[in-house]
């Protein structure tokens, strides 16, 4: 059995023995012939222009800055140019000039969205809906590809359980199950059913760990162990890597002391020799030499040679690979063999992408491709898909024919860019469609517009203009939030209200006593609690897009129906962080709570009858993991298994019927969690292993019938191996992660 190489046993662990290797046959899909042509072109290379593809540059300026380097051969891939002329040149001078006529990879940071911008990934995860995300990456593929990107540094798996980290935004939220199915279909989505010139090669990132940084705080280290990256962190990746994901990137964070850029047991144990993989792993943007830093290595020199030794093939914006790799080969202190290797999954993306067949754009032909009437399309149904519904107390949907004066407030009510969300760089604001806008264009004459506030963070003390307006409309419409700058990367937060004073204004459009309905975009769940009492209803947006504001006014109005299910736990307060649905049962599980006022002065110190909660803020949160209102009711009815006893090669058939019991139209997506009740470790008080969506006219009831492989139950146990551990079990159908009642069933 493999050593452990990253965690330090405590002393309650110390008869634990390694989670064993599962080799997967699993690479991102080459050929014979793929594999020649490799070992053709790597055989007429010198050894300069071996470390010359192993090297990434970030563009900027004139071309003519980086025209000798290229016809060195010392540029493998550039980042950052997204001029489709300039990408033309630097390609026609890599394929013209230089000896061996290697095209270049061109990269860009296309998270969600080139042109098109898609809701933040967060928001996508809201939707419940893989094949939706899975049109808007090949949205993303059709229109960066047309400009000559080919490489995207996008789907972001990271875990993530604390709403400080900024970078929550760019993933899925905290879920394994759901973070997974997101994986597999924006992969599938960025390089299309089969890779052509409209594919962007996929960079699954960050391995990993790096959403778990301590504090919230970016770029932070990690302590996890082992069998928590096995079962918690590591799942998306390997479904990413199956589902033929053509790079990986490695993270900032250290974990248990070991960067991620050298660590030698999760990319070359665990990524290359268990899972099979053959794709180009790159360094995040100078992670080489943030080893230095760390104080992990002593110079360039020192992490370049552990960069290489771990498996990193590519190096981005250290340049450590093209300062010193010659040397260290000519010493003796690196083997060639080991650039061979590196170039060969280099060299493998390159050929399978085309890029030798076809290097060039048609710059005219690619502008036709972006914000197409589909694409656009796509965007609007994403965003409707993403809104969440957090409470109603029947204003919405709006009655319209009842509507003479609606008053729009809030900093986000206007401002395309920050609607946009954080990693959107391409995105442009006159093609982003505002809330305002399309109220305006909905309700026309009728919209009063009073921002009330210049930006999210501004204070002020009085809003007698916006209440003097409020008193004269029929409903207020508050769109509030986060702007995009305050998400994303080294945007970390410890406090999460809603900043300046959108509190406040909130509390004074209520005193006007008339319908106000808050929507909020942003990029991490806020801490709104506070706020609920001042709304009669919110929806929950992230930070929608391009077509946010139709998508918005269509849910509002009722057009479409809210379907979006919060991806992630939200806090009633930051001090609640981690709070995760998926947790482990403690030694005194939570059963019911004394809270401050119910202590008196005199109570005595005792620690008898006392249960896992706060005293001050309870064991919940505010909205559970899978929450989300509709304008309609289901009803869950009928569930049964087919059995109580099942194999381990068996698979639960689950029976039930779902009715739409309101007067609207509706989806309900259906979630089922599981309990492992004993295991030999303490198990998660659930998991989540299905969902679906299910659209259902009002009155309308359907009968569905759903299929869980019992091997999906397998997780990494005491011994280090993989499999499902014979016992009892609970099972859960419900529109969310708190509901529902639960059935038996065992597994022998």
């Amino acid at each position: 059995m493999k050593r452990l190489h990253l965690i330090i046993l405590s002393s309650a662990f110390v008869a634990m023995v390694s989670c064993q290797s599962h080799k997967v046959e699993s690479t991102i899909g080459s050929s014979p012939e793929v594999e020649a042509r490799v070992e053709r072109i790597l055989s007429q290379m010198t050894l300069a222009e071996k470390i010359g593809q192993m090297n990434q540059v970030s563009a900027g300026g004139d071309v003519t800055n980086y025209a000798e380097a290229l016809r060195k051969g010392q540029i493998g891939s550039i980042l950052n140019e997204v001029d489709p002329e300039k990408i033309n040149e630097y390609q026609r001078i890599c394929i013209e000039e230089s000896r061996l006529g290697i095209p270049l990879l061109v990269a860009r940071d296309i998270i969600h969205g080139f042109h098109t911008i898609f809701p933040i990934p967060l928001g996508l995860a809201a939707s419940f809906d893989p094949d939706l995300v899975e049109q808007g990456a090949r949205t993303a593929a059709l229109e960066g590809s047309a400009q000559g990107i080919r490489w995207t540094f996008s789907p972001m798996l990271d875990i993530a359980r604390d709403p400080r980290w900024g970078r929550m935004a760019e993933g899925s939220g905290e879920d394994t199950f759901l973070d997974t199915k997101m994986a597999e279909a924006m992969v599938r989505g960025y390089q299309g059913a089969s890779i052509d010139t409209t594919s962007m090669a996929a960079c699954i990132k960050h391995f990993v760990g790096y959403g778990a940084a301590e504090g919230g705080r970016d770029y932070n280290s990690t302590n996890l162990t082992e069998r928590q990256l096995r079962n918690i962190y590591l799942p998306p990746f390997e479904a990413a890597v199956k589902s033929g994901a053509m790079t990986l990137m490695t993270s900032f964070n250290d974990n248990d002391g070991v960067p991620s850029t050298g660590n030698i047991f999760i990319v070359k144990d665990i990524l290359r020799e268990e899972w099979g993989f053959d794709g180009l792993v790159v360094t995040d943007w100078n992670s080489m030499g943030e080893m230095i830093n760390h104080g992990f290595g002593t110079d360039k020199k020192d992490v370049a040679k552990k960069a290489l030794e771990a498996g990193v093939d590519m190096d981005m914006m250290t340049f450590g690979y093209l300062s010193h790799l010659e040397e260290l080969v000519r010493n003796g202190s690196v083997k060639e063999a080991a650039l061979d290797q590196a170039v060969r999954n280099i060299l493998r993306v390159k050929i399978m992408l085309g890029l030798f067949e076809h290097p060039y754009v048609n710059a005219e032909a690619g502008k036709t491709v972006q914000y197409a009437p589909e694409h656009l399309e796509t965007a609007l149904k994403s965003a409707e898909e993403s809104a969440i519904l957090l409470k109603n107390d029947g204003i919405l949907p709006l009655n319209e024919e009842g509507i003479r004066s609606i008053l729009v407030t809030g900093p986000m009510a206007d401002a395309p860019h920050d609607q946009l969300g954080t990693w959107a760089f391409d995105g442009q604001k006159e093609h982003t469609v505002t809330p305002l806008k399309a109220l305006q264009e909905r309700f026309p004459g009728k919209v009063t517009f009073i921002p009330a506030l210049s930006s999210s963070r501004e204070r002020k003390t009085r809003f007698d203009d916006v209440v003097a307006a409020a008193r004269r409309a029929d409903v207020v419409l508050a769109f509030l939030g986060e702007e995009a700058i305050l998400s994303g990367e080294a945007h970390s937060l410890a406090d999460l209200n809603l900043k300046g004073s959108q509190s406040e204004l909130l509390e004074a459009l209520k005193l006007a006593g008339k319908p106000v309905v808050a929507t909020i975009m942003a990029g991490r769940p806020l801490t709104i609690e506070r706020d609920l009492p001042n709304c009669d209803a919110i929806l929950y947006s992230f930070h929608p897009g391009t077509m946010g504001g139709p998508a918005l006014v269509n849910l509002i109005t009722g057009d479409v129906n809210p379907s979006g299910k919060t991806p992630v736990t939200f806090l009633r307060t930051v001090g609640q962080v981690p709070l995760y649905y998926s947790h482990t049962m403690t030694g005194r599980p939570y059963n019911g709570e004394t809270l401050l006022d119910d202590i008196p002065p005199e109570a005595g110190q005792t620690s008898l009858g006392n249960t896992s909660y706060y005293l001050d803020y309870g064991a919940y949160p505010l909205f559970p993991f899978g929450f989300g209102l509709s304008y309609t009711s289901f009803d869950y009815s009928r569930i049964s298994l087919d059995k109580d006893v099942y194999d381990e090669g068996d698979c639960l058939e689950i029976s039930l019927t779902l009715s739409n019991t309101g007067k609207y139209d509706g989806t309900e997506v259906v979630q089922v969690y599981v309990r492992d009740m004993v295991g030999s470790l303490t198990r998660p008080v659930k998991e989540l292993k299905h969902f679906e969506r299910v659209y259902l006219k009002a009155g309308e009831s359907r009968d569905l019938r759903i299929s869980i492989p019992v091997s999906e139950l397998a997780f990494y146990g005491l011994d280090g191996i993989k499999k499902v551990e014979p016992g009892e079990f609970r099972i859960w159908v419900a529109g969310d992660s708190a509901s529902g009642e639960p059935l038996s069933f065992t597994v022998e």
